[in-house]
């Protein structure tokens, strides 16, 4: 049975709306580096930075349930445990900061990774954490010890 006007109308509907909720949800995270990754892709890629706009971020990163904060958080501690993801990496703890992570959360998100993905990726997505912290200006109290909370300084 094929389907009618009707039907590929609301679609339509749904799809622009999936679209729009997407690239709404991925400028909110990562202001304009997302959406460069995304145009980056139009000529060889197209179909990718739709995906990456329709069901990341259209569908899955804008679902309740979990605050953008956390979302950024389980995205940087999968990308620190692939280890081979570090433009990708270096996008989220961004994005992260932009949605109000605490530069010590995403440390430690990292470090805790060490445990589960071993020191070669914590080592590289620390790497990863330096070099956003370096561009913003944002700089951690050194911890001397481990049961004191960190002190942020900007």
């Amino acid at each position: 049975m094929a389907a009618g006007p009707a039907c590929a109308d609301t679609a339509l509907q749904g799809q622009n709306a999936r679209q729009e909720r997407g690239e709404k949800t991925l400028a909110n995270i990562t202001g304009g580096a997302g959406k460069q990754v995304v145009d980056s892709l139009r000529d060889i890629a197209p179909d990718l930075g739709d995906w990456i706009i329709n069901f990341a971020y259209g569908e899955v990163f804008s679902r309740p349930g979990l605050s953008l904060c956390t979302r950024e958080l389980t995205t940087i501690s999968a990308l620190t445990a692939l280890g081979n993801a570090q433009p990708q990496l270096k996008v989220h703890i961004d994005g992260a900061l932009n949605v109000g992570c605490k530069p010590e959360e995403i440390v430690e998100v990292i470090l805790q990774m060490a445990v589960y993905a071993g020191f070669p990726s914590a080592l590289n997505g620390i790497g990863a954490a330096r070099e956003v912290f370096a561009k913003r200006g944002i700089k951690i109290a050194a911890r001397t010890d481990p049961a004191v909370p960190p002190q942020e300084t900007r």
